[in-house]
């Protein structure tokens, strides 16, 4: 049985829509996970008297633990599957998440945000590439991006609930709500999430056939007698094997348009809200000001899916990342306009279509025996990139460096990484 063949010939199963949904839902949280804190921000930054620089830190925290859950822990799903990760994943983001509506010092907010981290920078890694491997070839990246849209989604549904919960129950009850909101998921992913058969069919792990079997009655298709002969050996899930002779020049590629991409964007979503606010709009406008970003990013990152099924990966891509960098220098014309709030929701289209677009050229270039580690490693090379951004914000933020020129500084990594997306060269991706 060649599964990657039924897949592409059959019409998707029930299976395959509850797995792209629940896929599509732990990014929406991971979405609110990661905003909460930009959104919350202000009022943190008021009521313990802290500076932007400290902010600043603080976010970084949150970044440097998702770079090392996607780098360190992420590769461990194409050891022990995809399904336990994203258990442990959420795990991870729900406890954390509660725990920091009672953190008393910058400290335990550093603490919190870095194990919560943990847990989003893994998850991340592990859901694109589940859902590459249960989605047919001709519509994997538009089906790719639908489920990392749930991050710019869940961002956007946050930002309502805290422009509504905050000014009125403080930023404590958003950290909690949002631990809640996590927790109530892991019955979910353990009843309704299956594990992928490509890596059950070819790393075979423990009662390998039994799960492949169970798997594949609830898809409508006849069990098997015995797994499916693997015609060479799997590759070992390390760094190593992002380096052959054929992936060397896209692993490299693809790890710098990560890079400049994240310096872009987390500089964005960290800094929107503060940055609004300093334009002279109220605390509830400033957050609306994140909330319009990320609901120009979910329709960005589905247009970017659909555009890319029909022109190919690597130019929408690139025009999308670059456009953003053009979006992004005219700051100047709208600042101190309420239309600014029109400007971020465009500049969110562009910049998160094209970042999003990276996780589908990822999930092309690596087979199923290192996909998890392919993307993990790239997300983890641009979650450097994640905390260069905030922290140098903060820090010209703190200069009293102007927001057009500040927006003209972090246009540039953007159009560097469409630049790169360009001119990754890959079988895999066209």
């Amino acid at each position: 049985m060649d599964i990657k063949t039924i897949l592409d010939h059959r019409s998707l199963s029930w299976l395959q829509y509850s797995t792209i949904f629940i896929c599509f839902l732990m990014n929406m949280l991971d979405g609110m996970d990661v905003l909460i804190i930009s959104y919350t921000a202000p009022s943190i930054a008021k009521e313990w008297s802290v500076s932007s620089e400290a902010l600043g830190v603080v976010f970084s925290a949150g970044l440097l633990g998702m770079t090392v859950g996607a780098v360190f822990l992420a590769p461990k799903t194409d050891v022990i599957g995809r399904k336990p990760m994203i258990l442990l994943s959420a795990a991870l983001m729900g406890a954390s998440i509660f725990a920091t509506a009672y953190a008393q010092s910058i400290t335990q907010l550093m603490l919190f945000r870095f194990v919560s981290g943990l847990g989003i920078g893994s998850m991340l890694a592990s859901t694109p590439a589940l859902a590459s491997e249960y989605t047919p070839n001709k519509t994997k990246d538009f089906w790719v991006s639908l489920v990392i849209s749930g991050y710019p989604m869940g961002a956007f549904l946050s930002g309502l609930v805290a422009a509504e919960v905050i000014p009125v129950y403080g930023w404590r009850t958003m950290y909690q709500l949002a631990g809640l909101a996590t927790a109530f998921t892991i019955p979910l992913i353990y009843f309704l999430l299956a594990e992928s058969l490509d890596f059950l069919f070819k790393t075979r792990p423990k009662n390998a056939l039994e799960k492949s079997n169970h798997i594949l009655g609830k898809m409508g298709l006849e069990p098997l007698s015995h797994l499916p002969e693997v015609k060479q050996q799997a590759s070992r899930a390390s760094v190593k094997e992002l380096f052959t002779a054929d992936r060397k020049g896209a692993t490299i590629g693809l790890w710098v348009a990560f890079f400049m991409s994240f310096v872009t964007l987390y500089f964005l979503t960290s800094w929107i809200p503060k940055l609004a606010a300093n334009t002279g709009l109220s605390l509830e406008l400033a957050i609306y000001a994140g909330t319009v970003f990320n609901m120009g990013s979910f329709a960005g990152i589905l247009t970017q899916g659909y555009l890319s099924g029909r022109f190919g990966l690597r130019k929408v891509i690139g025009l999308f990342l670059i456009g953003s960098a053009l979006l992004m220098m005219t700051f100047s014309a709208f600042s101190g306009s309420a239309f600014i709030l029109v400007l971020f929701g465009f500049i969110g289209f562009a910049i998160q279509g094209g970042f999003v677009g990276l996780y589908s050229v990822a999930a092309r270039i690596y087979p199923t025996e290192v996909r998890t580690t392919g993307i993990g490693w790239g997300i983890g090379a641009g979650r450097i990139g994640a905390l260069v951004g905030p922290l140098l914000g903060g820090v010209l933020i703190g200069m009293d460096i102007n927001m057009t020129m500040n927006f003209i500084i972090f246009a540039l990594p953007a159009i560097v990484a469409g630049i790169a997306t360009f001119l990754i060269k890959s079988s895999g991706v066209s």
